[in-house]
């Protein structure tokens, strides 16, 4: 067996820093939707040629730049329609920065994985945790060409990442990219174009404290009447004063909507999102805010009442809830989800299926979930698993920075803490130590449950492995004993039960000590019946 890897501490997640709620704009006139489209077309195309610039810049970007970008802006809308391009922009290009060393990083562990079996020879067989060398000298060789392939690969991207170069396509480099097989995606032109546009819309601003309803751009007022800043170019489509333009929609928003109005009616910062869903026909507008983080809960205080382990799989969630000792307690539950569809689709599933898991902690009273603290981005590569394709295809449709994310945002309103604890060997252990023991006629433990048990384990600091299990069955002892767990400050709790000398009834019994005669065998019993047991006199004495 190979050295095992050290293990990362447990910790609590923090909570969130944001807060976004999204509502819809009913009964819009053809007017209102014909104003949102032409502000929206106006505004993209700015910030499509304000990305332009940026790109151009590289890492030559300054203050100054900044500043001189928003002033050529601002002569084609207004001062803060152009802080929000401004910053948009920004955003986007130091997202691209950050996926550009991603694939730099990805690239790298690539070409170390196929240099290391290239140096093997064929056929080598490898080790739990080192590859081996191919399997034929056909594949070796497509392994070697392909090496050259993705060190062409690495050196155009360090020379980007250098030179400061992203390239960011507005709209989606996969929306643009169906253009061209319109077929496939089972689009006509119009549909792909309308798709496009309302991509590359722009209708969001950022919120100012201490501006009238804090949000001087797009502003809601707590009555839910929804007035939008035109730009310069299209001032003469106003219906109230100061160039801006009311929609007849009043917007109410169900989730957080008293927290959204005591922010509007107080004039703090709140930033707006609108935009258009195609597939549907509908606007929606998004409000978010930023909140305050939430003071972290001591890793003992969250456990005080136990603990729920969470074991994440392809299709649901296997949860088993601990008491203070590290037993599991009741029955393992499971929250099913599908993760086949749309983005829309697998995420609603997924809250769906953290909202029944939150809902049966409150039940129980507890104040802990353990999760994994999974991230696959260096597990699915193809020069890591090779042939098996369906499991990188699994392992890539797991969302477990999504989960994880969305678990501790809806926890935070619960009082519930998030604890992720290292997720090595949690589901090798927990099979171990306790599928068999807690699997009966009635209950079949599988392999996640047990794992959620080993999870929720690591989390309150026990080790994974049960206690050793005690003797047969006889009159003294009976099995199943030894198996509660303790604390590990106990002591001896791993050790063997110890001998209690003296009467364990009220029936006065030989000393456990004493021995008996040996037995005859049963051809002669008959003959020394007499002599079959020896008992000590002193023992029946006063």
């Amino acid at each position: 067996m190979g050295r095992l890897r050290e293990l990362v501490a447990s910790f609590v997640v923090p909570g969130p820093s944001g807060v976004a709620i999204r509502t819809r704009l009913k009964q819009l006139t053809p007017a209102d939707e014909k104003v949102l489209a032409l502000v929206g077309a106006h505004l993209g195309s700015l910030a499509s040629r304000d990305l332009k610039v940026r790109c151009a810049q590289g890492l030559e970007h300054s203050a100054d730049t900044w500043a001189a970008r928003k002033r050529a802006l601002t002569a084609v809308s207004t001062s803060r329609w152009a802080g929000s391009l401004t910053k948009a922009t920004h955003d986007q290009w130091a997202l691209a920065r950050r996926g550009q060393l991603a694939h730099i990083q990805c690239l790298e562990a690539g070409i170390r994985t196929i240099a290391h079996r290239l140096s093997l020879p064929v056929g080598t067989k490898g080790s739990k945790n080192t590859p081996g060398g191919y399997r034929s000298t056909r594949e070796w060789h497509a392994k070697s060409r392909r090496l050259r392939v993705l060190e062409d690969r690495l050196e155009r991207a360090r020379a980007d990442w250098e030179a400061g170069v992203v390239r960011v396509v507005r709209g989606g480099k996969r929306l643009a990219r169906t253009r061209h097989h319109l077929s496939a995606a089972q689009l006509t032109e119009t549909d792909w174009r309308r798709q496009w546009e309302a991509e590359r819309c722009f209708l969001q601003a950022d919120g100012e404290s201490g501006k009238r309803y804090g949000n001087e751009t797009i502003r809601i007022s707590p009555d839910g009447e929804v007035s939008i800043k035109l730009p310069a170019p299209l001032a003469g489509l106003a219906n109230a004063p100061h160039g801006r333009y009311i929609l007849t929609a009043n917007v109410r928003f169900a989730h957080r909507g008293q927290e959204w109005a005591d922010r509007v009616a107080a004039n703090r910062a709140v930033a707006y999102r609108i935009h258009l869903d195609v597939a549907r026909g509908r606007w929606y507008v998004t409000a978010s805010w930023q909140i305050p983080a939430s003071r972290t809960v001591p890793l003992q205080a969250a456990l005080a009442h136990g603990v729920i382990g969470v074991d994440m799989n392809a299709d649901h969630l296997a949860a088993w809830r601990l008491d203070t000792h590290g037993n599991p307690t009741g029955s393992p539950r499971r929250f099913a989800f599908d993760l086949i569809g749309t983005a829309d689709h697998r995420d609603a599933q997924v809250r769906h299926a953290l909202t029944r898991l939150l809902h049966w902690a409150r039940t129980c009273g507890v104040k802990a979930i353990a999760v994994e603290d999974l991230d696959f981005a260096a597990e699915k590569t193809r020069e890591k698993h090779g042939r098996k394709r369906r499991f990188r295809q699994l392992i890539s449709g797991m969302p477990t920075g999504k989960l994880r994310a969305r678990l501790t945002s809806m926890a935070d309103q619960t009082g519930i803490a998030i604890i992720a604890v290292d997720p090595a060997y949690t589901s090798r252990w927990g099979a171990q130590h306790w599928q068999k023991p807690l699997t009966t006629k009635n209950r079949k433990t599988t392999r996640h449950d047990a794992a959620s048990i080993a999870i929720g384990r690591r989390a309150q600091g026990h080790p994974i492995r049960r206690r050793t299990t005690p003797p047969p069955h006889d009159q003294s002892d009976r099995a199943g004993h030894r198996t509660v767990q303790a604390r590990p400050g106990t002591p001896r709790r791993e050790g063997t039960r110890p001998r209690i000398p003296g009467p364990r009834t009220r029936s006065v019994q030989p000393d456990t000590e004493r021995k008996r005669e040996t037995r005859t065998s049963r051809t002669v019993r008959n003959v020394r019946s007499a002599q079959a047991w020896v008992q000590d006199s002193l023992l029946l004495t006063d």
